[in-house]
């Protein structure tokens, strides 16, 4: 009977190739899964990507927060600073944009831990809520420490948000467009990143609009909170909690009746409700899981270790030299990063993920080769600007290109469904962790070192980062989230 309820619904997806780290064993079980009863295979097609995009589109609300909030301070703090009297401090200065990075650790360490209890749209909810309370105050504050609080609060909504909104896309999109859903996490950051540069222009001029540029991200907060109340709940998480008919209904939503109960059937196989709450912290760090775990922390270790968060930094100041002033240079690198992320949405599901990831990290090694490059002796003077400007340019475009959105996706698709959530919150925890780490260490280094040297470490850890991917990355193009738990983790 199971079986010929599964094969009914057979084809909700496309099928992609296995060749790539899928065992004989998944082949023979992908072979014998759409088989009716009397030997005839049911072609019902993929379902709309129509029904699931105003889901997804709510949802990566939270990823245009994380992009504004993380650039919110950079046109700011001068003003800030001024109005606040920690104007010359850097210390004062360093902790407004180190505390948002604290939050941001402790929301996403608890993020596994609140999406599984709570469910994604809560858990979006939940992410909202500290943005609008911490907005709010750094807003209206006129002393440091609040401010700080302010600062802290938000910051734990931006570690929860891009956590729960790769699982939300992941769990709700059909596996013939997961890639390019999986995109528009990164594209909305890129926006929320040159959406806060273009905001703070007049904060230098404009006595108090600092204030104004916070007052206006709790607008997109609060539509957050709001209208994910109307989006359907992750059928993944109902399944695990046992609430079939609920699932079921969400699943209509998304996909259309046709391919309800093949779904459903599938889920079932994986998400068992009686296992979820029984993922213990020390589970991920060894047996069975140990190694997709450490899969993906190194994964995002080695995407803050190529050098990015340095290289948006150093960025004003090459652009600086070049003659092009600093509000102009900061568009015109959001705007690249914007346009490759468009680009990897196109490509995301044509190519694969694991081919973008090594093409996005070969680029960056090269940009990053030409910034050595630019800082030798013997290169011309007139020569320096052209290879520091454009390996600013290419690196930008190569990490949007792979680097920056693929890790998210792929983890939220190679975890298998018991430990989704709580593997994704421990390895976004690991990439805040070196996140920090390298800005607090980037300009230490570089006084000491010079570019040079800073340059050619990012570009060996770029290099490293190659071999990481084409050794350990599986391709999940086209596979649904079961197809992929059963060829990564047998059941057995």
């Amino acid at each position: 009977m199971r079986g010929g309820r599964l094969a009914d619904a057979y084809s909700m997806y496309k099928r992609a190739s296995t060749k790539d780290h899928f065992t004989d064993d998944y082949e023979d079980r992908e072979a014998n899964l759409g088989r009716l009863q009397n030997g005839v295979w049911k072609e019902i097609g993929n379902p709309s990507w129509k029904r699931p995009l105003p889901h997804i589109l709510v949802a990566i609300i939270s990823s245009l927060l994380f992009g504004y909030h993380l650039g919110v301070v950079n046109d700011t703090l001068e003003s800030m600073s001024l109005d606040l009297g920690f104007s010359g401090s850097t210390l004062a200065e360093g902790l407004v944009v180190s505390t948002c990075l604290g939050g941001a650790f402790l929301g996403s360490i608890s993020s596994g831990w609140i999406a599984d209890g709570v469910g994604r749209r809560r858990g979006f909810q939940l992410c909202a809520l500290p943005m609008i309370i911490g907005a709010s105050m750094s807003a209206a504050t006129s002393t440091l420490g609040v401010m700080l609080l302010g600062r802290l609060f938000v910051g734990i909504g931006m570690g929860l948000g891009p956590a729960v909104a790769a699982l939300y896309v992941a769990e709700v999109s059909p596996a013939f467009v997961r890639g390019t859903y999986g995109s528009f996490t990164q594209i909305a950051t890129c926006l929320g990143l040159l959406g806060a540069l273009l905001v703070g222009i007049p904060a230098k001029d404009t006595v108090g609009w600092w204030r104004v540029c916070f007052w206006i991200s709790t607008i997109p907060a609060a539509i957050l909170a709001v209208v994910i109340e109307f989006c359907a709940e992750s059928p993944h998480w109902l399944v695990k909690r046992g609430r079939i008919d609920l699932a079921e209904e969400e699943l209509e939503k998304l996909m259309g009746a046709s391919h309800v109960k093949y779904a459903i059937a599938e889920m079932s196989k994986t998400d068992k409700g009686d296992e979820v709450d029984n993922v213990r912290f020390g589970e991920l760090l060894y047996g069975r899981h140990f190694k997709v775990v450490f899969f993906g922390s190194a994964l995002f270790a080695l995407q803050q270790l190529s050098g990015i968060n340095a290289v948006f930094y150093f960025s004003s100041t090459v652009f600086k030299k070049a003659g092009v002033p600093s509000d102009a240079a900061n568009t015109c690198v959001g705007i690249v990063n914007v346009t490759g992320s468009i680009i990897a949405m196109v490509l995301m599901d044509r190519l694969g993920r694991k081919v973008l990831l090594i093409g996005s990290f070969l680029g960056m090694a090269v940009a990053t080769g030409l910034q050595v490059t630019a800082a030798s002796s013997f290169v011309p003077s007139f020569a320096v600007l052209y290879l520091s400007v454009g390996g600013t340019l290419l690196y930008v475009l190569a990490f949007s290109l792979g680097a920056g959105p693929i890790p998210s996706l792929l983890l939220s698709e190679i975890f298998p469904g018991r430990i989704r959530a709580k593997a994704m919150a421990l390895c976004m925890a690991a990439h805040w962790v070196i996140n920090f780490l390298v800005g607090l260490l980037f300009l230490p280094m570089l006084e000491h070192l010079g570019p040079q040297i800073v340059y050619a470490i990012f570009a060996g850890f770029c290099l490293l980062a190659v071999v990481f991917v084409k050794k350990n990355a599986v391709e999940t193009k086209g596979k649904t989230l079961q197809e992929i738990e059963f060829a990564l983790l047998p059941s057995h």
